[in-house]
């Protein structure tokens, strides 16, 4: 008869947390039966090995947890799958930023006879090269992943998991083999993968997304990139910038959510750059023709005009949806919102159900980003631990638009400021200016500018930063710390024209 380990909670001399096992007989692993009365596999079972995830397996480990993290990637239409590691690792924040790298590279190279280095022009882009290198530094992420937890004695479970009930998970394997598995604490880090419009004809057989763009061996050719997102705007950056024909197409206005005048200069800049934008117009067919090439048919919604182009990929970045539905979360009582389908959750990330969790991407009213997924993990396992009542602050965090020219801010947009302020009672310094590298090759610096967004009465406390310009996370992140923390704001203004190097005159206010 098997024995299993109920853990008790036990602070030793060194105020150090351990976990005590309690021998109980009479468990059977895996059971539903044995879940029901109590008696659990694990003290923490994580399901989803994304940043989130992983951090909090690691962290509760290390605090002296039992821990599982289950974890499998379903193919994308097109097939591409991929290991350990989540979207950002994997089909996100590191393929994205390194091919971000190889598109400034090879502007780069076009300015390095402004400083003297003989380099014959054009200098030809290997896609081939460059996916093979990226694809193995990702490849080693994952494998680096699975070491860690190997380290930490967390147990991986490569099996698509469903709740059978509140404690306990079914995961099937590739192969169809079921394994049960239950926890006296479930976390749910699941993400969230792109959106498919299935109600355009071709759109699910021909297209791809960003599930698949990081992992084509051969390049994608003239490209469609069909949306507004952030996502939309960084891969037809990076396409551009690898000098393949791209087209933009928007049905309303650029990167919704974020400043809209910042957003206004993004795409004048990328479209200075050579992306071409479709604007105010929506796809409503994709065929195949006899050659391979695909044929679409749009709208454009200010004429009622009927359109068509032919493309060698068509890139769908039209959102993300949660990966909640294969879950069966109704099994646990976990209640989800209607219009997202994402996981409600509170400020501790607990969800309907006492002892599940939900953190990252696919919880209600949190940012999609992994440094928040990351830290909201690990402070949840130190609660779970009893080592820190602390709880993640979700307001103020920085973020970076790695299109062509970097776009990144902190706090509140402008609209934003205004509709919670009144406008009234806000004032915006701005100022154009010229980065110092882009004086030697003559670049043109028409689009890089600076906002902060503040109140206007004394002390006017910075509301938002606003930066677009070359290196914009380094710099944002920066500024990020001031106005997190209220002492220092005073001296953000003579920061900021410092850090510009001379290239910005004074601020203007509005």
């Amino acid at each position: 008869m098997a024995v299993m380990a109920m853990a008790a909670a036990l602070r030793g001399p060194s105020g150090r947390f351990r976990w005590r096992t309690q021998a109980t007989a009479g468990g059977v692993r895996g059971s539903a039966r044995g879940a029901a009365a109590g008696r659990q596999d694990y003290n923490l079972l994580v399901i989803g090995g994304g940043s989130g995830g992983l951090a909090c397996a690691k962290e509760a480990a290390q605090l002296g947890m039992k821990v599982a993290v289950v974890d499998y990637v379903e193919p994308s239409p097109r097939g591409t799958r991929w290991g350990l590691g989540g979207t950002c690792v994997n089909v996100g924040c590191i393929p994205k930023k390194l091919i971000h790298q190889a598109a400034l590279l090879g502007g780069m190279i076009r300015d390095a006879p402004h400083y003297g280095w003989d380099v014959a022009q054009p200098v030809l882009h290997d896609w081939r090269k460059m996916a093979e290198a990226v694809q193995n530094y990702v490849k080693s992420l994952n494998w680096g992943h699975r070491v860690q937890l190997q380290d930490r004695k967390v147990k991986y479970f490569n099996i698509k998991a469903s709740f059978v009930n509140e404690h306990t998970i079914c995961g099937v394997t590739k192969g169809g083999k079921e394994t049960l598995l239950s926890a006296e604490h479930i976390v749910i880090a699941t993400g969230g993968r792109p959106k498919y419009p299935t109600h355009i004809e071709g759109a699910l057989e021909y297209g791809i997304t960003s599930d698949d763009i990081f992992w084509l061996k051969e390049s994608p050719g003239k490209t469609l990139v069909v949306g507004a997102s952030y996502v939309a705007l960084e891969c037809a950056g990076f396409l551009t910038g690898l000098g393949l024909d791209t087209t933009v197409m928007m049905r309303s206005i650029p990167l919704r959510g974020f400043d809209q005048q910042m957003s206004s200069l993004v795409t004048e800049y990328m479209a200075s750059q050579g992306t071409r934008f479709l604007k105010h117009c929506t796809p409503s067919r994709v065929q195949k023709l006899p050659d391979g090439q695909l044929q679409v048919t749009w709208e454009d919604l200010t004429s009622g005009r009927e359109n068509m182009g032919t493309f060698s990929t068509v890139l769908w970045a039209i959102g993300r949806i949660p990966e909640t539905r294969s879950l069966n979360l109704e099994n646990a009582g976990i209640n989800t919102s209607p219009n997202s389908q994402k996981i409600l959750v509170d400020a501790q990330e607990v969800t309907s159900v006492p002892h599940i969790y939900a953190i990252g991407d696919v919880a209600e009213g949190r940012p999609e980003l992994t440094p928040t997924a990351i830290m909201a993990g690990k402070l949840l396992a130190r609660r779970l631990c009893g080592q820190s009542l602390d709880v993640m602050d979700y307001s103020n965090v920085p973020t970076t638009v790695f299109t062509p020219l970097e776009y990144g801010c902190v706090g509140l947009s402008e609209e934003e400021a205004m509709a919670r302020h009144g406008e009234e009672h806000v004032e915006v310094y701005h100022a154009y200016y010229k980065p110092l590298e882009f004086t030697v090759a003559e670049r043109d610096a028409s689009q890089c500018y600076i906002k902060m967004v503040c109140l206007r009465k004394p002390p006017q406390l910075v509301l938002g930063l606003h930066f677009l310009g070359p290196n914009a996370g380094e710099v944002t992140q920066g500024f990020a710390l001031g106005i997190k923390v209220p002492g220092p704001q005073a001296c953000l203004e003579p920061l900021l024209m410092e850090s510009l190097g001379g290239g910005a005159g004074p601020p203007t206010s509005r």
